[in-house]
């Protein structure tokens, strides 16, 4: 028997970009499949149908996926353990590592200035991120202060045009730093994607408990 649509479905976001790809099929081992419109490229839509009456997907910048959730405009998300580091929202839930976007959120500078660096004698940093809490959080807790530039991307041309000698951000493969003459110094955290969960729908929509549940069966 076909589900009963709900007056009001649990809505997924899912992140744009990188991590998009990875989860489409975990999607689909979970049962949920979304509309054809989801894999137009050339479509504006923002919030799909799938399979499911009961289930909405809408699709958002990944640093969004966790605003969308913690404020209750979506139930569920899909997103990167270090988007979670840098907000922190006590209103999210984060029951299962999904083990999708591997990454590693790195300090990285010129290889002309690593050659003489060293990390441990740091006191002062100046660096160029998209992760300013999470920089300064790490940084503090090793005694150095660390002077945050805020960027949303292109982080690699910070210390080419001076901006600032080193940047915070996610390396997968390590070839964009390498492409710009940059090194990885220090590893601040391994990095995957989560499933994450609105703290107040997963108390007062029992529909989310097995829906977590077949995403927790998917990854194992």
């Amino acid at each position: 028997m076909a589900a009963q649509p709900m007056a009001d479905p649990i809505i997924i976001a899912v992140p744009k970009g990188r991590i998009l790809g990875e989860a489409l099929p975990l999607l689909g081992k979970v049962g949920i499949v979304p509309e054809a419109a989801f894999a137009d490229e050339g479509s504006r839509a923002l919030r799909f149908s799938t399979n499911d009456p009961n289930i909405d997907l809408i699709r958002v910048r990944a640093f969004d996926v966790a605003t969308f959730v913690a404020h209750g405009a979506a139930q569920l998300g899909i997103v990167g353990a270090d988007v979670l580091m840098e907000f922190d929202y006590p209103e999210l839930y984060a029951p299962v590592d999904l083990r999708i976007g591997q990454c590693r959120i790195s300090v990285a500078e010129p290889a002309a200035l690593a050659a003489s660096d060293d990390p441990r004698g740091w006191s002062h940093v100046r660096v160029a991120t998209k992760y300013p809490h999470l920089t300064k959080a790490h940084f503090a807790a090793r005694g150095v202060q660390a002077e945050c530039i805020k960027l949303n991307g292109a982080m690699e041309l910070a210390p080419l045009l001076g901006l600032a000698p080193r940047i915070v951000d996610l390396v997968s493969s390590g070839r964009t730093l390498a492409e710009n003459g940059l090194v990885e110094m220090d590893v601040i955290a391994q990095i995957t994607s989560r499933l994450i969960v609105n703290r107040a729908a997963f108390k007062t929509r029992p529909p989310i408990v097995p829906l977590v549940d077949a995403f927790r069966k998917a990854v194992a």
